[in-house]
């Protein structure tokens, strides 16, 4: 939209590119869930959580990262989509999401260097660089740079979620390129120091995200929805900053995208709860708006913007400043209906305790634990609770995640032996 167009109404439709069309301008944003359940699938809790989000009203429903190689997960409790992977559990949870007419997206994604330490799998960067929290840089592991085979096979990885996806149900695929996770990673000069062709100059350090997005656009239909999440910028000094992001914006509208979300920060700088290491967004909302209304003036692809948006007011507001669709996250973890209470001219039904600690890292997991124990708590059919304290909502959250790493560990254990075995059944 350029600058002077009349905005955009929140419960207009947004018809985009591959044809299909958001019901309104409100989106589910991603938010990660850790609820895998047997064999790292969806299960009746991810299917009780998305049926309550798309009775409330938003047009569009992002699910939180689905991996799509199963040796790399954000967590141990991370949902894997790949070639392996039986599609009911997947159909149940894309039927259940669109069942009272939002869209269903599914967010794809690939950690890169992002991973803990005490998870198995692979580490892998665009280079050796490791993550750096200070004092908290042990809790991930110690990157490989990729050769070259396990880019163009991570490619192909992305192709075949992106296309099982459609096979299970989805309306379509967000490709995570932002946060610090592996496109991320690829994008930023301070992660990524190649010196090849997926290295050095922008262009170079695009040609990852540029190959997914091509493979999965072929992988797809063309009513498919193809969307990338983009950081406005990671907020690092030297790092991948806005002009980056308009140019990136700019590379991938020949590819068919229907929409760009604009986020920011990663595990090094947490701007994306809020809390970014140099203190360029917003105090309390729309985090990104400022970043993301430049984008959007030069933009040729609809954007939506993500980032502490919890007021009808707020959202108008990030309308009239040329952006397509309003993403909420943290609000419709307390608050799931509360696309249908903006339209009834309500507000939230209140909001989490604020995080105030002074250690960034550890208040952002915090942060995001208070988060996934509301969304547990959906999905066991219960409602938010809005007293939760951090430091019990983190012990908690730990304890989940230490059941859910055993099980994951048989279940990759497991799957490896299978994997080593079936030359020589197949021999036999």
């Amino acid at each position: 939209m350029t600058r002077g167009s009349t905005p955009a109404e929140l419960f207009s439709p947004l018809r985009l590119k591959s044809g299909q069309v958001l019901r309104n301008r409100i989106a589910k944003a991603a938010m990660e869930e850790g609820m895998a359940g047997t064999a790292q699938l969806p299960d009746e809790r991810l299917v009780e959580l998305y049926r309550r989000w798309g009775t409330g009203g938003a047009g569009l429903l992002v699910t939180g990262n689905v991996m799509v190689h199963a040796e790399a997960l954000t967590g141990p409790g991370g949902i894997v989509l790949d070639a392996d992977a039986p599609l009911e559990p997947f159909a149940a949870w894309a039927a259940a999401g669109k069942a009272a007419g939002a869209s269903m997206w599914m967010q794809i994604s690939h950690p890169g260097r992002q991973v803990q330490a005490n998870m198995p799998g692979v580490v892998w960067g665009p280079s050796d660089v490791a993550v750096d929290v200070g004092k908290h840089s042990k809790r991930f592991g110690r990157p490989v740079a990729m050769t070259t085979e396990q880019i163009r096979e991570t490619i192909a990885r992305f192709a075949t979620t992106a296309q099982r996806a459609e096979q299970a149900g989805f309306d379509g695929v967000e490709v995570h390129a932002a946060h610090g996770y592996l496109l991320s990673q690829f994008l930023s000069p301070l992660v990524n120091t190649r010196s090849d062709e997926w290295g050095g100059s922008l262009e170079n350090r695009a040609r990852l995200l540029l190959e997914v997005v091509r493979a999965v656009r072929a992988a797809v239909s063309p009513g498919f929805a193809v969307a990338v999440k983009l950081n406005s910028a990671d907020f690092q000094r030297g790092g991948f900053a806005a002009d980056d992001a308009a140019a990136v914006i700019a590379l991938l509208e020949p590819w068919g995208v229907d929409l760009v979300e604009v986020s920011g920060g990663s595990y090094e700088s947490p701007a994306m709860s809020g809390r970014p290491a140099d203190g360029r967004t917003a105090a309390r909302e729309a985090y990104f708006l400022e970043l993301a209304a430049e984008l959007a003036e030069a933009s040729a692809t609809p954007l939506m913007l993500t980032g502490g948006i919890s007021r009808r007011d707020t959202a108008d507001r990030v309308l009239a400043d040329n952006v397509a669709v309003v993403g909420i996250g943290t609000a419709l973890s307390v608050t799931p209906d509360l696309p249908a209470r903006w339209r009834e001219g309500r507000g939230a039904a209140g909001t989490l305790r604020p995080v105030t600690w002074s250690d960034k890292p550890l208040a952002s997991l915090a942060g995001m634990a208070m988060v996934r124990h509301q969304m547990r708590r959906m999905a066991a059919g219960k409602d938010p609770a809005l007293g939760v304290r951090p430091l019990v909502a983190l012990a908690v959250d730990q304890w989940v995640q230490r059941g859910a790493l055993r099980r994951y560990s048989r279940w990759l254990t497991s799957r490896r032996s299978r994997a080593a075995a079936a030359p020589s059944v197949a021999t036999a």
